[in-house]
C-alpha cells in the first residue's frame, strides 16, 4: 500500500505494476481503499498522473468486477467530476472511462451527483452533444450515461426527468450518421453504448412508450441499426416510422449495393478467421463483445440462390424439405441443409492481405455486435409497447409478398436469411417470435380463402399475404441454416406463427408445407432442435383443432414419415410394429381401424416408451440424467405433450388406440421421474375427457362411432389396478397429485357405474381423503372432483355419499386459499343441483332422509360464501337458490331455519343489485327464480319478497348486460299464482318495469350485447303475457293506463314476438308459432272474464288491445302466405 507521494517516474511504475498484480487474492475493500488513497495522493494539476490513476480505476473495476463501497464511491465520484472540470480535454476520455466503471450497477448510490452529470449543464450532456468533435470522448460519455441507467433490484430508479434526458441523448446518437473522419469500430462502439442505454431504460426503468412520435423515432433508429453493416445491403430509413397497414419507405441505395456486392461476396465468402493481431485484454469486454470469429462463421446467401431454393421449398415432394435438407447431403449428416452451391470461396481468393483481412474481420464483428444490440433493444421495446400499438408497425418489420416488379421490403426475415452471424440471425428470430406472440387477435382478420376481384386490396388480404410470406421465408431459413442454436430459434418462431395464424380463413397448404419440412428435423443430432420440432408439431395439432388440412396430414401413412426421407433410423420406427396393428375391440369396433397409426402418434409413442439406440450427443451430455436407456427427458416430455394435444384435438383418430395409449400413460406414471409421471397423468386426463365429450347428449359423434362403454370400463379398470392410486397418494409431489385428481374426475359416469364395487369405493375414498390435504392445489382438485362425482346417477341417490361429500365440500369452502374456495363453491353448486334432481325424481323420501342439520349448514355456509370474492360468490348464490328451493314447510316453520333463511334471501337480493361481475348477477337472478318456485316460502306477504321484486325490476330495466336482464325477466315470470306477486301496487310496478325494459331492449353502449336483444324481447313479452294471464280486476286500471301511454311503442315488439317462430328458449327447447298465439289467446280469455266482472270498464284498454295485436298478426301472416 502506498504511504507517501513518490517522484513522478515512481508513480508511473507503481500504477503499472499494480495493474498486473493478481488481485483476486485480495479483499475488494482493500482494493477500494488503495484506489481512494491513490486519488488522495494525486493532485488534479498533475494531469498525467490523473490520467494514469483513472486508467487504474477503469482497469481494476472493469476487469475484476470489484464492488465499491458507498464511502469510497462518493470520494471517487467527486474526484472524477472535479477532474472533468479542471483537467485538460486530453484526459477526459480516461476520466470518463473511470466514471463509467464507478457508476456501473451503482446508479441508486449516485443520486446526489446526477445534477452535475445529467442536469441542465451536466458534464455528460456536454460531452455527448452531437456537436462534440471528439467521437471517442462522446462515446465515453454515452457509455457512462448508459451505465447510470442500469437498474439495481429493490433500489430506486432514475427520476423521470433524467430518464427523458438520457433517452433523448441516446436517440440523437442513434440517429447520427458516420462521418468520414470517424473509423468504423469507434462508431460501432458509440452505437452499442447508446443501444445498451436505451435497453436499460426500457428494462430497468419499466419505461412505457406511449407517444406515437417517441415510438416511431425509436423504431426507426432500431430498424436502421438492425441492418448496420449487413453485407450487400444499404438502406435509408426515415427519421420516424408511423402506424401504417402497408410497407413503409425504406429506400435502398442501388449504387452502393452494386459497388459493395463484389467485395462483399469475397469478404463474406472467405472463411473468416479470428484476428491474429494481439488485442488488449478488456478492449472488447466493456462493450459485451461476442467471439471475434462469430460474424464470419456462417455463409451469406446470395439473393439469386435464395429465389432458386425457395422454389424447391414450395414444390419439393412430401416429406422432403428440398434438396438442401437430405438429398444433397446423403452419406453425410442427413440434416445438413447447406447446398454445395452455397459453399464460400476459399480464403486464398480473398483480395485482402492478412492484416487487411484481420481489420475487416474485426470491423464486421463490431458491426454484428451493433446489429445484435439493436435487436436486443427491439426485444425490450416490444415488451414496453401495447400490442395494439405495436401491430400498427407490423408492415415495417414483417415481410410481405413483393408486388410485381418491385423489390421486397427489408424486414426481420432479411436478417434471418442473409446475416453472416448465426448469433445475429438467432436474435432476429427471437424478436420475430416476440412480435408474433399474442398476435392471434390481430391476425384473425386475415382471409384469402376466396380470390378477391376488387379494385383495391383489402386489409384482410394484405395480412394473409404477410402470413404466407412469413411461412415461405421461415421454411427457406429452415433448410438453409446449419447452426443448431439458430435452427432451434427458427423452429420456435414457426411454432409461434402456427399458434397465432387463422388457418381456417386461409387457403389450405401452409400447414402441409410446414409439416413436411419439419419431419426430418425430428431426428436431428441436437436434442434442442428435436424438442422444438416436436413443439411445432404440437402447435400444428392444437391450432383451431380440428382442421381438415391437419386431419389429412394425420391420416398420411407412416411411409411418408421421416424414415422415407433418409433422415431417420428406420429401425427406430419399425421396431414399434405393435402400434401398426388394429386393436381388438372384443367384438365391438367403434371405428374402422386404419392399417397403421398415424405417423405423429407412432413417433410420439416410440420416443416415450422405446429405448434409445444411439449414444448421448454433445448437447445431451451436459445433463447427467439424460444419458439413460430412454431418449432425453425434455424430448420425452415434449412428445407426451404433443400426444396429449393430439388426443385433445383429434380424438376420433386416436381412439382406435385408446387402450394402448392408456398403457403409455400407465408406463409413464410408473416411472421414477415426477415430470414424466405428471405428463402421463395429463395424457390420461385427455383420454378421459375425449370419451366424456363423445358421450355427451349433444355430441355430433354417432353412437356407433363412440368408444364403447365396455372398453372404457376396461380402460379405467387398468388404471385403478395400476399406478393411478399410488400416484394419487404421492404426497411429496402435489402437482402430480393434482393432475391425477383431474384425471380421475374425467371418468365416464356410465363406466363408473359398471366398475366393481371395491373400485368405486377406492375412487371415492381417495378423493375424500385428498380433500383434507394441506396442499391447496391438491385440495382444490379433490374438491372439484367430488363436485363431478356428485352428479353421477349411481352416486347422487346415495344419501350417505351425498352427506359425506357435502361435509367435505363445506370443509374446503372455509379454506384460506381462494382457489380452494372457488372450486368448493362450484362443487357446492353441483351438490345442490343434485338435491333438486333427487327431489324431483325420488320425491319426499330423499328429503326426509337428508339431515336437517346438514341442510342448515349448507344454507349458512352458502350465505357466508356469497360475501366472498366473485369467483366464489357466483356459485355460492347458485347453491343458495337451490337450497331455498329444496326447503320443505317443516324447515320454513322451524325457528332454527328462520334466521338463516332471512339472511340468505337478503344476500341474494343484495347480490342482484350489486356491482359484482355479470356472471355473479346472472346466477343471483337465476337463484331468485329458483326461490320463487318453492311454494313453501311466503312469497306474497313476506317483506323480503318486495325487495326481491324491486331488485329484479331495476335490473331488467337498466343492467348493461342483456343476459342478466333476460334472466331477471325470466325470474319475474316464475311465480304461478297472482297472490305471489303481492299487492296491486307491487304487481303494477313489475308490469311497468317490464314495459320500460321492452322499450329499452335495443339501448346499449356495447355492440356485442345486440345479439341478445331479440332473446331479451322474447323473454319480456313472455313475462308480460304471464302477468296478464294472472291479473286481477284491481290490476286492470293501472295496466290499462300503461297501455294507453306505451301501447303503440311496445306493439311492434309484441308483433315481432308472435312472428318469430322456432326460436330456442332459455331451456334450449324451441317454441312454435301456434304456442305463442295460444299464449296471447289465453291472456285474452282470462282478461275478458275479469273485465266482465267490471262490466266492461277496462275492456278497451287491455283485452281489446291484445285482440287488435292478434288480428294484425293474423292478417300479416295471411298476406305473407298468399
Amino acid at each position: 500500500m502506498l504511504e507517501k507521494p513518490m517522484a513522478f517516474p515512481g508513480w508511473l511504475l507503481s500504477f503499472k505494476l499494480f495493474g498486473n498484480i493478481r488481485i483476486w487474492d485480495m479483499e475488494w475493500q482493500d482494493v477500494c481503499a488503495v484506489l481512494a488513497q491513490a486519488c488522495q495522493l494525486v493532485p488534479l494539476d498533475q494531469e498525467h498522473l490523473v490520467s494514469k490513476v483513472c486508467q487504474l480505476i477503469h482497469h481494476l473495476l472493469n476487469r475484476y468486477q470489484v464492488m465499491v463501497d458507498e464511502q469510497n464511491l462518493n470520494f471517487l465520484l467527486s474526484y472524477s467530476i472535479s477532474a472533468l472540470r479542471q483537467c485538460s480535454s486530453w484526459t477526459h476520455v480516461e476520466i470518463l472511462q473511470a466514471l463509467a466503471a464507478l457508476v456501473y450497477n451503482n446508479g441508486p448510490k449516485c443520486q446526489k451527483y446526477l445534477p452535475d452529470l445529467l442536469g441542465t449543464a451536466g458534464l455528460l450532456l456536454q460531452f455527448s452533444d452531437p456537436a462534440q468533435p471528439d467521437v471517442e470522448l462522446r462515446r465515453a460519455a454515452v457509455r457512462s450515461m448508459a451505465n447510470l441507467c442500469l437498474s439495481v433490484p429493490a433500489q430506486p430508479y432514475l427520476d423521470e426527468s433524467y430518464r427523458s434526458v438520457c433517452f433523448q441523448t441516446f436517440l440523437s446518437v442513434l440517429q447520427s450518421s458516420k462521418t468520414s473522419d470517424v473509423d468504423d469500430i469507434t462508431f460501432c462502439m458509440l452505437l452499442q453504448s447508446a443501444l445498451k442505454g436505451v435497453q436499460s431504460l426500457l428494462n430497468g426503468g419499466k419505461m412505457k412508450l406511449m407517444q406515437t412520435d417517441q415510438i416511431g423515432a425509436l423504431l426507426a433508429v432500431l430498424k436502421k441499426c438492425m441492418f448496420h453493416g449487413l453485407p450487400g445491403l444499404s438502406i435509408e430509413v426515415p427519421t420516424a416510422l408511423y402506424p401504417a397497414p402497408l410497407p413503409q419507405y425504406d429506400k435502398r441505395s442501388p449504387v452502393k449495393q452494386e459497388q459493395s456486392e463484389p467485395a462483399t461476396s469475397k469478404q463474406t465468402g472467405s472463411r473468416r478467421k479470428k484476428c491474429k493481431g494481439k488485442q488488449k485484454k478488456g478492449e472488447l469486454g466493456e462493450e459485451g463483445r461476442e467471439d471475434s470469429g462469430d460474424a464470419g462463421n456462417e455463409s451469406v446467401l446470395g439473393a439469386d440462390m435464395l429465389k432458386l431454393h425457395l422454389e424447391d421449398v414450395q414444390s419439393g415432394p412430401c416429406g422432403d424439405p428440398g434438396p438442401g435438407a437430405s438429398g444433397v447431403c446423403a452419406g453425410k449428416d442427413p440434416l445438413c441443409p447447406q447446398p454445395t452451391g452455397w459453399k464460400r470461396i476459399s480464403s486464398s481468393e480473398s483480395e485482402y492481405s492478412d492484416t487487411e483481412g484481420g481489420i475487416q474481420s474485426k470491423v464486421r464483428s463490431y458491426q454484428a455486435n451493433v446489429r445484435q444490440g439493436a435487436l436486443a433493444c427491439f426485444l425490450s421495446t416490444i415488451k414496453s409497447i401495447e400490442k395494439r400499438v405495436l401491430y400498427g408497425y407490423w408492415s415495417a418489420f414483417v415481410p410481405d409478398a413483393p408486388g410485381i416488379g418491385s423489390p421486397q421490403s427489408v424486414s426481420l426475415m432479411t436478417i434471418a436469411l442473409k446475416d453472416p452471424s448465426p448469433k445475429t440471425r438467432a436474435c432476429a428470430l427471437q424478436v420475430l417470435s416476440a412480435f408474433l406472440e399474442g398476435s392471434k387477435q390481430f391476425l384473425s382478420v386475415a382471409e384469402d380463402a376466396n380470390d378477391h376481384k376488387r379494385a383495391f386490396t383489402p386489409f384482410s388480404v394484405t395480412i394473409a399475404s404477410s402470413i404466407r410470406e412469413l411461412h415461405r421465408c421461415l421454411l427457406l431459413a429452415l433448410v438453409a441454416e446449419s447452426s443448431s442454436q439458430t435452427l432451434t430459434q427458427i423452429v420456435k418462431c414457426l411454432a409461434n406463427l402456427v399458434s397465432n395464424a387463422p388457418y381456417s380463413r386461409l387457403k389450405p397448404g401452409l400447414l402441409t408445407r410446414v409439416w413436411n419440412q419439419i419431419k426430418p428435423y425430428i431426428s436431428h443430432k441436437d436434442v434442442n432442435v428435436r424438442v422444438s420440432s416436436l413443439t411445432l408439431l404440437g402447435a400444428i395439432v392444437s391450432v383451431q383443432a380440428p382442421l381438415p388440412e391437419v386431419q389429412l396430414l394425420l391420416q398420411q401413412p407412416s411411409s411418408s414419415g421421416p424414415s422415407s426421407s433418409g433422415s431417420a433410423t428406420p429401425r427406430r420406427f419399425l421396431s414399434c410394429e405393435r402400434w401398426g396393428r388394429a386393436l381388438p375391440w372384443a367384438g365391438e369396433s367403434p371405428l374402422d381401424s386404419p392399417a397403421e397409426p398415424c405417423w405423429l402418434l407412432r413417433l410420439c409413442v416410440s420416443i416415450i416408451v422405446l429405448p434409445r439406440e444411439d449414444s448421448c450427443s454433445d448437447s445431451d451430455a451436459s445433463v447427467p440424467s439424460l444419458c439413460s436407456v430412454y431418449e432425453p427427458c425434455p424430448l420425452r416430455l415434449e412428445a407426451l405433450q404433443v400426444l396429449a394435444l393430439l388426443v385433445k384435438g383429434y380424438f376420433p383418430m386416436a381412439q382406435s388406440y385408446f387402450l394402448e395409449l392408456g398403457e403409455v400413460a400407465c408406463r409413464c406414471m410408473e416411472e421414477m421421474d415426477p415430470s414424466i409421471q405428471l405428463h402421463g397423468a395429463k395424457l390420461l386426463e385427455e383420454l378421459g375427457t375425449g370419451v366424456l365429450q363423445q358421450h355427451k347428449p349433444d355430441s355430433p359423434t354417432a353412437p356407433e362411432q363412440r368408444v364403447p362403454v365396455s372398453v372404457v370400463v376396461t380402460f379405467w379398470t387398468l388404471m385403478l389396478n395400476g399406478p393411478l392410486p399410488g400416484t394419487l397418494q404421492n404426497s411429496p409431489h402435489p402437482t402430480l397429485q393434482t393432475s391425477a385428481c383431474d384425471a380421475l374426475s374425467s371418468i365416464l359416469p356410465e363406466a363408473f357405474s359398471l366398475l366393481q364395487g371395491d373400485q368405486q369405493i377406492l375412487c371415492v375414498t381417495l378423493l375424500l381423503g385428498l380433500n383434507h390435504s394441506e396442499n391447496p392445489l391438491v385440495k382444490a382438485a379433490a374438491a372439484r372432483a367430488l363436485g363431478v362425482y356428485i352428479l353421477f346417477p349411481c352416486l347422487r341417490q346415495d344419501v350417505m355419499f351425498v352427506a359425506d361429500t357435502a361435509n367435505a365440500i363445506l370443509n374446503s369452502l372455509h379454506d384460506k386459499s381462494p382457489n380452494v374456495r372457488a372450486k368448493a363453491a362450484w362443487s357446492l353448486g353441483n351438490l345442490t343441483d343434485t338435491l333438486i334432481i333427487n327431489m324431483e325424481t325420488m320425491g319426499q323420501s330423499f328429503q326426509e332422509e337428508l339431515s336437517d342439520l346438514l341442510l342448515l349448514k349448507l344454507l349458512r355456509s352458502a350465505t357466508e360464501a356469497s360475501k366472498d370474492r366473485d369467483k366464489v360468490k357466483s356459485n355460492a348464490v347458485r347453491a343458495l337458490g337451490n337450497v331455498l328451493h329444496f326447503l320443505q314447510p317443516c324447515h320454513v316453520a322451524n325457528p332454527r331455519f328462520r334466521e338463516a333463511i332471512e339472511e340468505s334471501l337478503q344476500a341474494l337480493i343484495a347480490t342482484v343489485g350489486s356491482e359484482a361481475t355479470m356472471k355473479v348477477r346472472w346466477n343471483a337472478c337465476y337463484a331468485l327464480g329458483n326461490v320463487f318456485k318453492n311454494p313453501a316460502l311466503p312469497l306474497g306477504e313476506a317483506p323480503w319478497a318486495t325487495q326481491a321484486f324491486s331488485a329484479l325490476s331495476s335490473v331488467v330495466k337498466s343492467c348493461k348486460n342483456f343476459k342478466v336482464r333476460i334472466k331477471s325477466a325470466m325470474a319475474l315470470s316464475i311465480p304461478s299464482k297472482r297472490e305471489c306477486y303481492g299487492s296491486t301496487e307491487q304487481f303494477c310496478q313489475i308490469w311497468s318495469a317490464l314495459v320500460v325494459a321492452l322499450q329499452r331492449s335495443e339501448d346499449t353502449e356495447d355492440f356485442l350485447e345486440f345479439k341478445y336483444s331479440s332473446s331479451l324481447r322474447t323473454q319480456i313479452c313472455r313475462a308480460l303475457l304471464h302477468l296478464l294471464r294472472l291479473a286481477r280486476s284491481t290490476d286492470l286500471p293501472l295496466i290499462g293506463g300503461s297501455l294507453r301511454d306505451h301501447g303503440d311503442a311496445i306493439k311492434p315488439y309484441v308483433l315481432q314476438y308472435l312472428r318469430s317462430s322456432g326460436e330456442e328458449n332459455d331451456a334450449g327447447t324451441r317454441t312454435d308459432l301456434g304456442e305463442r298465439e295460444r299464449g296471447v289467446q289465453g291472456a285474452i280469455e282470462h282478461l275478458s272474464g275479469v273485465e266482465r266482472e267490471l262490466q266492461g270498464k277496462a275492456r278497451v284498454r287491455v283485452s281489446l288491445y291484445l285482440e287488435d295485436v292478434l288480428t294484425n298478426h293474423t292478417n300479416a301472416t295471411e298476406l305473407t302466405e298468399a
